[in-house]
């Protein structure tokens, strides 16, 4: 959701884009609006098979598949991040444009609103990012994510059978038993995913170019990754408007 091109160089016009990483930020973000498009068919249309095939969203396979690509966006976005120079604005653009979702999707359906989605857990992992890892050395980033993911395990076992009535620690991923959202991505553990893909950003993108000297073609696949921010914004919209344009749904 970030660029993947570094600061130009002096007398330099266009900053070098790094095309493998609009490559894969590009699938991710193709991969997750047709998750949404299956999801939204299985839960308004009542979908239960497509081309022949059994289609069930909670099943282990669809579940990893969608943990898959959406940690591959995170990762993503946390080397992107140790590309760019501008990571408390990008934040702050982030985290505005959650606001504007959260606010939508509370007048859509208050009671499984937006409140801790992708784009809120990527401007705080940004944020963060921005402040306290910017100067820091790959293994600083590897370690503190590591502690992320201990912090999560820990939760996770510690708060196993836990009654839990509020949910002001969600974006920790501490909630009542009825909470529910339409897109939930808690910083325990996808801020440790993010520091991950920064501690790879530090590492193997050190240079800040592509360690692939002849890019593929130029496909749509690249111009998705360059534009995934607005992507990922009206993608569910524009869904299902054409659903019910089509007559999927009523």
């Amino acid at each position: 959701m970030i660029s993947s091109h570094h600061e130009p160089a002096a007398g330099s016009a266009v900053p070098a884009r790094i095309w493998e990483i609009d490559f894969l930020r590009g699938l991710s973000i193709i991969l997750m609006v047709l998750y949404n498009l299956l999801y939204d068919l299985t839960e308004m249309r009542g979908l239960k098979t497509l081309f022949g095939i059994e289609v069930n969203l909670y099943s282990a396979a669809w579940l990893v598949a969608q943990n898959f690509f959406a940690g591959l966006f995170v990762i993503l976005s946390g080397i992107s991040s140790t590309l760019s120079r501008g990571n408390i604005r990008r934040a702050l653009k982030l985290l505005g444009v959650a606001a504007v979702i959260t606010a939508a999707t509370y007048v859509y359906d208050s009671s499984s609103a937006i409140l801790f989605g992708i784009l809120h857990c990527l401007g705080i992992c940004i944020l963060i990012y921005g402040l306290a890892f910017n100067k820091v050395k790959p293994w600083a980033c590897a370690c503190a994510g590591a502690i992320v993911f201990g912090l999560t395990a820990a939760r996770v076992l510690l708060l196993r059978n836990a009654p839990i009535h509020f949910n002001w620690l969600l974006p920790f991923g501490i909630t009542g038993d009825s909470f529910a959202s339409l897109d939930y991505f808690p910083l325990l553990p996808w801020f440790g995913v993010f520091l991950a893909g920064a501690a790879l950003g530090k590492s193997i993108y050190s240079q800040k170019r592509s360690l692939i000297p002849r890019p593929w073609p130029e496909t749509f696949i690249h111009t998705a990754g360059r534009h995934s921010l607005l992507i990922y914004v009206v993608h569910q919209p524009v869904i299902i408007a054409v659903l019910y344009l089509v007559g999927l749904l009523q």
